[in-house]
């Protein structure tokens, strides 16, 4: 821990770490870099624009790229004193995820969350930036830059779905209800192979298992009550850090399969997000079996 303000000793009350104005003008910087590097790409993209990561499926594009160094600079200049980590600044550099514990204040940006999506001409991509102290989530914004409407919420305020034009619609997410009725996200792919098939036996046991291969929609769907629960393969800092908070601040409950606090430094493990404390208990039951199983090998970033 730093001298600054380690986790355990943080004061009962502190002050808001995004302020209101603060908070539309990251929304403002996420719109103004959608328009001019990621919708000028969809469906346009030549092949040497797409370019693979860690396997074929795993893609980066020059929209990721341009976007996340423009969202970055702005961050930077608007908040001088914070961490600003990219999903695209730890591939080249995955030292960068060592300063999330201490930091005071720091940023969590996936440009084009959704990137397999985005490539292939699919319209289920989004933007996503988040906010943390010392680890902790407070304020997550998921924005989708089709419908220009996001998702926001942070340590204080209701969470909503806004658009720059009309009423905003506060989010929550959908009642507990019996296992066989509730719908879920869960990226089998992106679980151990050993694991796999043990989590696919399960999903008989609920009325419908799936994935969207984007985070950004996958959090959105949930904190609107449109699924029931997700689980999480990978702790990716910028896919799940404004997801969590989001879905929390809409009524969920939010906590690592192990009972431990979801923070953005944990590096390993699983997340489960439910309606209720007794839903997750419900559900903690039936992939408990994750606990005594290796966690996935870390080598890729979601698709």
């Amino acid at each position: 821990m730093s001298d600054t303000q380690p986790n355990d000793t943080l004061p009962a009350t502190l002050p808001p770490a995004i302020t209101p104005a603060q908070r539309t003008q990251i929304i403002n910087i996420v719109r103004r870099a959608a328009r001019a590097e990621i919708l000028p790409r969809f469906r346009r993209l030549s092949d040497s624009e797409i370019r693979t990561k860690s396997s074929a499926t795993d893609l980066v594009t020059d929209a990721d790229t341009r976007a996340e160094a423009m969202i970055t600079r702005a961050l930077q200049i608007a908040f001088p004193t914070a961490l600003v980590i990219g999903e695209e600044a730890v591939a080249a550099k995955p030292e960068l995820l060592d300063g999330i514990a201490e930091a005071q204040l720091a940023f969590h940006i996936d440009p084009v969350d959704g990137t397999w999506n985005f490539a292939h001409g699919l319209a289920v991509f989004g933007v996503i930036v988040a906010a943390t102290r010392y680890g902790k989530p407070v304020f997550g914004l998921i924005y989708d830059p089709v419908a220009d409407d996001w998702a926001v919420a942070d340590e204080e305020m209701t969470p909503q779905l806004q658009r720059p034009f009309g009423a905003a619609r506060s989010l929550k997410v959908a009642m507990g209800k019996p296992l066989e009725q509730m719908s879920g996200i869960l990226p089998l792919h992106l679980f151990a192979k050993p694991q796999q098939a043990q989590l696919a036996a399960t999903f008989p046991g609920f009325a419908r298992v799936s994935t969207l291969r984007c985070s950004a929609h996958e959090y959105r769907m949930l904190a609107q009550g449109h699924v029931d629960f997700s689980l999480t393969a990978l702790l990716h800092p910028w896919d799940h850090a404004a997801g969590a908070l989001i879905a929390a601040r809409a009524g969920a409950h939010v906590e690592m399969l192990d009972g431990g606090e979801y923070t953005a430094s944990r590096t390993s493990g699983h997340l489960l997000i439910a309606p209720d404390k007794p839903t997750w208990n419900k559900l903690k039951k039936v992939f408990s079996f994750l606990l005594a199983e290796p966690a996935p090998k870390d080598d890729t970033t979601k698709p």
